[in-house]
């Protein structure tokens, strides 16, 4: 790449005064980069000229050019912004300031969700900044793009951490600001490195089926053009590029070999008036067979990003599927660069109308950060959660389109219209249907939020096992309100719920303060209000008690009074799917009696003839059992995952109703969870049913899970899980 190659892709509106604020950065740039070089060995001046010719494909203003040529000078140079801004203004010197500071995301990237790096309010200002000026994202995605090409010089660990940011990150970014040309190239670059095998036979795949394919797509294209003209459509039809990384993620989506990948054959057909789309695509309809549930109309209700199309698959010729893209010009080039359309070189005006609604979507992201006071933890988790998830786009009753993170519910749409909407949500009505809170919204719904006129939120709202909020901006608005609820009721609530939660689990043996203290808070008061605003929600606190065995040894009367052996601690086979240390090499069967599971605090008996049999601490049976064949036993390092199925026996207590064991069987069937046996008693005095079953469960978590959902079905009072 050269400076006079550069100079010919300048957009042709360009003022004499454009070409020379041009020329000036790149001569700076070129004097300040010297004799760097890049790690292929090529001069560093290669790349900002790289970056600025992709900004220039998309027809830019000069100031982004410039910026584009400077942007690295004040990280790699001698030359600092308040030198660029004496240079060449401070809107250039701004620009090249944002790029700078633009690297935080891809450390934050790498963060975990619940980080207290202070690198989280640099992320914040970032992203108020890149509302304010999306040039400095657009700079940003040029500049990664060009990296992307030229990786082949690094170590593969970097190449895979590189390519990873990208598709977590920058891919995402050029997606939401609709700049699709960029996004495609991005995937694509960074598939090739994360799945090498997978992406070489894909290439393959398609470039052996190249010829027979275009000949397939021109002989489409000559029967859709004829129909078109026959009637008085004038269109442009063109083949669609076909990008594997696209391919490849419809394929793990639907399940689905690569002949069956619909957008493998695909067309694109521009028309000048919205009109003539909906004509064109009744023709595509009557020359070929629709495919169900393949049809979008992005015109009629655009995504946020400004995106419009008329999308459709059909059953092509031979059988083949083939799918159709139609828009009219103007939508056209909107699809290709998105937002960048606004920055073109003869656009004057920074902040127009059109402008400030294709960013509202990045705005709606953060606004609640201005609104109410969060902290890091809460804003990481929104912009990881809510900026990069897949989105679904639904309607208020008034007609206004709604984008929303893929999975949200009625609750995450009402706080994201208002946040007293949402805490006084008591219902919705989907597409004019009354539906539970934690119905999933599919795109095209229309959401009606029933209010009451009075009152807040329900800590269940809180809970992720109940599937009532799939965003963080909701959660984090729930956790504020209850936050701010008087200190007194949230010490009285936490200290009911803490005490259900223990009760539900069967754990007897801890105190509040050792709870407390598997949080690492001293004051139980603190604690309890931590738990009653729902800052600590007891998925959390059955987490922290049931792994309460691998943390530390707690007390253990039964095998202090016996007194144990110590046995060495070497790993035993994996028996019935476990891995149990401290057992030497012998067999492992777990125990009946009392059905112990991960994490479970443990303790292994040596029997006669059939290896070490494993009970929980609390067994009853420990009792009968000889001190001189107890071992200290623990369970090993192997996931819960890789486990297997455990026994665990539940006890449920609920006014007798008519339906009440189906509702129970139909969650235990929702989660897959097999009962082994079950029995029913109900006093007749009271109407009051006492229902046991042993279930086959992966894991603890899954086990505190259906307690939670079984608790919240209609006449139940308690649930919880039986010793023994």
């Amino acid at each position: 790449m050269t400076w006079e190659s550069l100079l010919q892709q300048l957009p042709k509106g360009y003022l004499p005064q454009d070409v020379e604020l041009v020329r000036r950065a790149y001569e700076l740039a070129a004097s300040a980069h010297g004799d760097q070089k890049r790690d292929s060995g090529e001069p560093y001046i290669v790349h900002p000229l790289a970056v600025a010719s992709i900004l220039a494909e998309l027809r830019l203003d000069a100031k982004t050019i410039a910026a584009a040529l400077l942007h690295d000078v004040a990280e790699d140079t001698a030359v600092d912004i308040p030198d660029l801004a004496e240079e060449f203004g401070s809107e250039v010197a701004s620009l090249v300031d944002g790029v700078t500071k633009l690297v935080a995301i891809s450390e934050m990237a790498r963060l975990p969700t619940d980080s207290r790096d202070p690198k989280v309010e640099s992320l914040r200002k970032m992203l108020l900044a890149m509302v304010g000026d999306i040039r400095v994202v657009l700079i940003k995605l040029a500049d990664r793009l060009h990296n992307m090409r030229t990786m082949s010089h690094i170590a593969p660990e970097k190449q895979r951490r590189i390519s990873r940011e990208t598709l977590d990150i920058y891919a995402p970014l050029a997606n939401l600001l609709g700049i699709w040309q960029i996004k495609w190239e991005l995937e694509d670059l960074a598939f090739r490195y994360l799945e090498p095998d997978i992406y070489t036979k894909m290439k393959l795949d398609l470039a052996q089926r190249r010829a027979e394919r275009e000949s397939y797509v021109q002989s489409v294209i000559e029967t859709l053009g004829a129909e078109l003209e026959k009637n008085g459509i004038r269109g442009a039809i063109t083949g669609r590029p076909k990008h594997i990384y696209s391919i490849w993620r419809k394929m793990m989506h639907k399940g689905v070999p690569f002949d069956q990948v619909y957008d493998r054959q695909g067309l694109r057909v521009i028309v000048p008036e919205i009109s003539e789309c909906y004509a064109a695509l009744g023709i595509v309809h009557t020359l070929w067979r629709p495919i169900p549930g393949e049809f979008d109309d992005y015109i009629a209700n655009p995504k946020e990003n400004q995106y419009q199309s008329l999308h459709t698959a059909v059953i092509g010729p031979k059988g083949q599927p083939l799918e159709v893209q139609i828009r009219t010009s103007e939508m056209d080039r909107v699809a290709e660069v998105g937002i960048a359309a606004h920055w073109r070189y003869k656009s004057q005006t920074r902040h127009d109308e059109v402008y400030e609604r294709k960013i509202a979507w990045l705005r709606s992201v953060i606004d609640w950060q201005s609104q109410e006071r969060t902290d890091g933890n809460d804003f990481l988790a929104t912009v990881k959660e809510d900026l990069f998830r897949d989105r679904v786009y639904v309607f208020t009753p008034k007609g206004e389109v709604i984008d929303l993170p893929a999975g949200s519910t009625p609750l995450d749409f009402a706080y994201r219209i208002h946040t007293e909407v949402g805490h006084r949500c008591r219902g919705a009505r989907i597409n004019g249907k009354l539906v539970n809170l934690e119905y999933e919204l599919r795109s095209g719904d229309q959401v009606e939020i029933l209010t009451a006129k009075r009152g807040g939120p329900s800590r269940d709202w809180m809970n992720p096992h109940l599937g009532y909020t799939q965003t963080s901006r909701a959660r984090n608005k729930i956790r504020q309100w209850f936050r701010q609820q008087a200190r007194e009721e949230n010490i009285a609530a936490g200290r009911e719920i803490l005490e259900r939660e223990l009760e539900r689990l069967g754990v007897d043996n801890i105190t509040y303060e050792e709870v407390a203290g598997l949080f690492g808070v001293t004051s139980l008061d603190d604690f309890l209000a931590s738990i009653g605003c729902s800052d600590i929600t007891t998925v959390e606190i059955a987490e922290r008690v049931l792994q309460l065995g691998k943390v530390e040894e707690a007390p253990k009367p039964v095998t202090e009074e016996l007194g144990t052996q110590e046995a060495p601690q070497k790993p035993a086979p994996a028996g019935q799917g476990i891995q149990v240390q401290g057992a030497g090499n012998m067999l492992t069967v777990l125990s009946r009696c009392c059905n112990p599971m991960p994490p479970d605090e443990i303790i292994g008996f040596v029997t006669r003839g059939r290896g070490v049999s494993i009970h929980r601490r609390d067994c009853p049976n420990l009792l009968n059992l000889s001190q001189e064949r107890l071992l200290r036993v623990s369970w090993g390092t192997a996931s819960a995952s890789a486990v297997g199925a455990s026994r665990v026996k539940i006890r449920v207590q609920a006014y007798d109703r008519s339906g009440l064991l189906r509702d129970i069987t139909e969650i235990l069937q929702d989660e897959k969870i097999n009962l082994l046996d079950a029995s029913a008693v109900t006093a007749r005095q009271d109407n009051l049913a006492l229902i046991t079953a042993t279930l086959e469960v992966r894991d603890a978590e899954q086990v505190s899970r259906v307690l939670s959902r079984i608790d919240r079905l209609p006449n139940v009072v308690e649930v919880r899980r039986q010793k023994g």
